[in-house]
């Protein structure tokens, strides 16, 4: 099949977070089964051309711009670094900025990419056959496919698919934006659209022929009220064409037998070589070098999705329990300044990095004992599947991806524990849990032999893509 990846960002090139992992990893496995695949994305000021071997594609080419026949001129360009065709929409004005998200103008800006990437469709001379949508920040691409589109001979025929990776983040605007983006007629309302409003994400899910989320639990989740942000009825309506698919793991770039990050790299026949990346992420957070002392460590946004408030709550019975305990991460201003104070207030087992360290990330996940994601919700998560193969047990709160891919270590044949109740008594009983175990090396080491061995490569979602692409296909051409 022909597939166009739309996308705000992607690995290597940029990266805010996981969407960027997907969109490096997914294409990849797809075009190994032999899927004419190509990636599309803004031309960010930050992407360096030179390093990923961008060179221009062809002449530059009009946008519509509004209602009246205004256009802009856009350039595109290509990189083939990563084996997958990658196209990049530069628009000096819209796409010539610091940060890829983060404006007052982003929906303008993003309306605007979808409008450019529906007028390089006509430059690729043959539409593909699937266009495949992520997040909120394609949502226009699914509204004018299934009206102005509708009308055009060339577009007519495109089957379209719909990835959710974060209800919570929707791109609700102002419907002032329709004429912006070129919609002039009337746009009937969705039921869960604020009068005068527009929500993007909810348009991406109202319109495309199929729809998933990233993994199967939360396809499941966000068709109720405590998990659906408000769309759970539009959800409910689409539900025949709701699928969960759990994400993958690019087994080359997250391999510690490899990673030039760890100060000693092992695999599951070496793990006591994992003491040294122990020793050497505790020297790196200023903490005692003690191999006895359990070292557990969160690696992530510090927003109250990843339940960081719960970690919070329950520090002082947390560090009563005599283990270690370090943050790495940067994320909302009243949780950064409270991990800010645990050093001082927890000296000797509390250690706190508040900013994104790609190096010191890979170090903890092969040095830690216990990897946290205590999440609120989590669509999937890439952390808990990284530190497994890393041999870093996790612990998890049963919600989405985290339910989907860390089994209990209670059932026998477990990866790692996990708790339901989002409480600190439920969180502090799986911090006893895996205290116990700690104290037993034999089987501590035979449950990091089990995490260690998961396969989460991308070859399986590749191959349920392609099946959706092709369920995609008989829906939109019955």
């Amino acid at each position: 099949m022909r597939i166009l990846y739309v996308v705000a960002e992607a690995a290597p090139f940029i990266k805010v977070g996981g969407l960027a992992d997907v969109a490096y990893g997914l294409p990849r496995a797809l075009r190994a089964m032999g899927h004419d695949i190509r990636v599309i994305l803004p031309r960010h000021r930050a992407i360096h051309g030179r390093a990923w071997g961008l060179r221009p594609l062809g002449p530059s080419f009009e946008v519509p711009v509004g209602l009246g026949g205004e256009t802009r001129r856009v350039e595109v360009e290509i990189s083939e670094a990563t084996g997958v065709p990658t196209y990049f929409i530069w628009d000096e004005f819209y796409f010539g900025r610091d940060q890829v998200y983060g404006y007052p103008d982003d929906p303008q800006r993003f309306i605007f990419f979808c409008r450019a990437v529906l007028a390089f469709l006509r430059q690729m001379g043959e539409p593909p056959e699937i266009l495949h949508g992520n997040d909120w920040h394609t949502g226009f691409l699914f509204l004018w496919l299934a009206t102005a589109g509708r009308r055009d001979r060339f577009y007519r025929p495109i089957a379209t698919v719909f990835t959710i990776h974060n209800l919570s983040y929707q791109g609700i605007t102002g419907d002032a934006l329709l004429a912006f983006g070129g919609l002039g007629e009337h746009v009937d309302r969705l039921e869960v659209e604020p009068p005068g409003h527009i929500n993007w994400l909810a348009r991406g899910i109202a319109h495309a022929d199929a729809i998933n989320t990233v993994s199967p639990r939360y396809a499941q989740e966000i068709l109720t009220p405590e998990f659906g942000f408000g769309l759970e009825p539009l959800l409910q309506r689409r539900a025949d064409r709701l699928v969960g698919i759990l994400n993958g793991l690019d087994p080359e770039a997250w391999n510690p037998r490899t990673d030039p990050a760890l100060a000693a790299p092992f695999d599951a026949e070496t793990l006591e070589r994992r003491a040294e990346n122990k020793r050497a992420a505790q020297q790196a957070f200023g903490l005692p070098v003690k191999p006895e002392v359990p070292l557990f460590a969160f690696i992530g946004r510090l927003i109250e999705q990843k339940g960081v408030d719960l970690l919070l709550r329950a520090a002082e019975a947390l560090f009563a329990r005599g283990i270690q305990v370090v943050v790495l991460g940067e994320g909302m201003p009243e949780y950064t300044a409270a991990f800010a104070e645990w050093p001082a207030r927890f000296p000797g087992q509390a250690g706190v990095r508040l900013a994104f360290d790609e190096c010191l990330a890979r170090l903890l996940y092969g040095g830690a004992d216990v990897f946290l994601m205590p999440s609120k919700f989590e669509p999937c998560g890439l952390g808990q599947m990284i530190a497994m193969r890393y041999g870093a047990l996790p612990l998890v709160r049963a919600v989405g991806g985290l339910a989907d891919t860390v089994q209990d270590i209670g059932s026998g044949e477990g990866t790692g524990f996990v708790f339901a109740a989002f409480t600190e008594a439920a969180f502090l009983e799986a911090v006893d849990r895996a205290l116990a175990l700690y104290a037993d090396r034999a089987a501590w080491q035979a449950a990091q032999c089990r995490a260690m061995a998961r396969d989460f490569s991308w070859a399986a979602a590749a191959r349920a893509y392609a099946e959706l692409y092709r369920q995609a296909r008989a829906w939109h051409n019955p």
